[in-house]
């Protein structure tokens, strides 16, 4: 098969390597018909997630059809369309027993892409098939639904569910790309007043504005006095990290009110300052975290049931063996204004 290997930072190829097999009873193999590529995936080619190893095929987000299962699989079969999650989850482990998939100490939690092979290739091994893929209704198609592998529910569990989003609360989200968008959607399901979106880029606070933002205003102007004017002063109840730069975690922490959360989304590359001499008698909480996809199951039945705007994020659309273009439009995004990337696979 083909897939999309990892070289070194800054380096990677659309190569020919060898089809995966099963290695377990608790695999699947699935062809790959949808995959998107993510802003980690960009952090793994800047040299930010080290601990990817040269050799390893990219991605954690794909959507395609179970061609062979080990023996212990149970819950899908060959024939079966599937969401493959972004993280897989053993079932057993002290952390798997509290549903927290994304601390697996089993083998699962991120792995694709990461520490084994992942998504962006003609087919995947998936480890632990039963609490990491999801079967598919016929109502949901394949563009729709590889948005749910990864971030929606990281917007969703990692943003707006720890940050305790609330009715009546004014959440700032820094960062308006496809994790902020969809913390957007889904902050949007607890009646907030007010949601004000901040980026540097004009095309995705046009697109934050679509997805329900009721303001917006570039990071590169003063977003702390736009808070502060529409809020009496007082700041924001929640402010969402979904950058990941050090710079846009510093502006959280200068626009939550006191009793607000934190909630950064974002993978760091580097430190970020934490001005606990500002902080330490504000009575802020500060939450970080990986996503669990506890909530894929919930999410799916949203987006199936057109409660969840999905299909607005696919702001461009490539072949399978278009990746390394698609990896130039998506990294550009300033450029080109790429929101969420969908590669299919040729009919």
């Amino acid at each position: 098969m083909r897939a999309f290997i990892f070289h070194a930072p800054g380096h990677a190829s659309w190569d020919e390597v060898p089809d995966p097999q099963v290695k377990d009873g608790a695999d699947a193999i699935i062809r790959v018909d949808t995959v998107t590529i993510c802003g980690t995936d960009l952090h793994i080619l800047k040299g930010d997630v080290p601990e990817v190893a040269p050799g390893t095929v990219l991605g954690h987000e794909a959507v395609g059809e179970v061609m062979e299962v080990g023996g212990d699989v149970r819950t899908v079969r060959p024939g079966d369309r599937v969401l493959v999650s972004c993280i897989c989850a053993c079932g057993h482990c002290h952390y798997c027993r509290r549903t927290r998939y994304g601390q697996c100490l089993g083998g699962g939690g991120w792995v694709l892409g990461h520490t084994i092979d992942g998504t962006q290739a003609e087919y995947v091994r998936v480890p632990f098939a039963d609490l990491s893929v999801h079967p598919l209704t016929d109502s949901l198609d394949n563009k729709d639904a590889v948005l749910l592998a990864d971030i929606f529910p990281t917007a969703y569990e990692v943003g707006v569910r720890n940050g305790a989003v609330g009715p009546g609360d004014t959440v700032v989200i820094v960062g308006a790309g496809p994790i902020g968008l969809a913390a957007i959607a889904t902050a949007k399901l607890f009646s907030p007043s007010r949601i004000i979106a901040v980026d540097p880029a004009q095309s995705r606070l046009d697109a934050a504005r679509a997805m329900g933002a009721d303001s917006v205003v570039s990071s590169e102007e003063e977003p702390g006095q736009l808070v502060a004017d529409l809020t009496d002063g007082h700041g924001a109840e929640v402010a969402i990290e979904a950058v990941g730069l050090p710079e846009s975690f510093e502006l959280c922490t200068r626009v939550v009110r006191p009793g607000g959360h934190i909630a950064n989304v974002g993978v760091h590359g580097k430190p970020a300052a934490l001005h606990l001499e500002d902080l330490w008698i504000k009575d802020v909480t500060i939450t970080t975290g990986l996503v669990d996809t506890s909530s894929t199951p919930m999410l799916l039945r949203m987006a199936a049931a057109r409660r969840l705007p999905t299909t607005s994020l696919i702001s461009h659309s490539f072949g399978l063996d278009e990746m390394e273009e698609a990896y130039g439009v998506f990294a550009g995004a300033a450029v080109s204004g790429a929101l969420k990337i969908a590669l299919e696979r040729a009919a």
